[in-house]
């Protein structure tokens, strides 16, 4: 029998019934990480659901202020993907980025966020954690 301990920021610790540790893993994964001056927008993959999860819960979509004060998820409709541009749809909007910029324009506003791409592990320590608390909740 595994017993899963959560220890700190993404990392969980799973055990054997015998209280013998198996592995330290990563509550998730970065995929795609966006951002700009208010915004960060990322990917993720929850690596702390079984894999008979729906695809959806598995793979999110959010939005976080930077601010920390809103977290909200995307909600994934469809997607188009090319060598040069990525583009994907959400009720909240449309994303299209490639691997050094990007834009996401508001659905029931039009605001456009223009966005640098960053490096799926550059994520900052606060957003991690930010993103851990949402997961726990949701």
């Amino acid at each position: 029998m595994l017993i899963k301990s959560f220890l700190s920021k993404n990392c969980y610790m799973y055990f054997r019934s015998s209280n013998q540790p198996l592995a330290m893993s990563p509550a998730f994964t970065c995929i795609y990480f966006l951002e700009n001056t208010d915004t960060y927008i990322l990917e993720i993959k929850r690596n702390d659901l079984s894999q008979d999860e729906d695809i959806s819960k598995i793979y999110q979509w959010m939005r976080v202020s930077k601010d920390f004060l809103q977290t909200s998820p995307l909600t994934f409709r469809s997607m188009d993907s090319s060598l040069e541009v990525e583009e994907r749809y959400f009720e909240e909007g449309f994303l299209k980025f490639n691997r050094d910029s990007g834009t996401f324009i508001e659905k029931y506003n039009s605001a456009q966020h223009s966005l640098a791409a960053r490096n799926s592990q550059e994520i900052p320590p606060d957003l991690t954690e930010v993103i851990n608390n949402y997961l726990r909740k949701n």
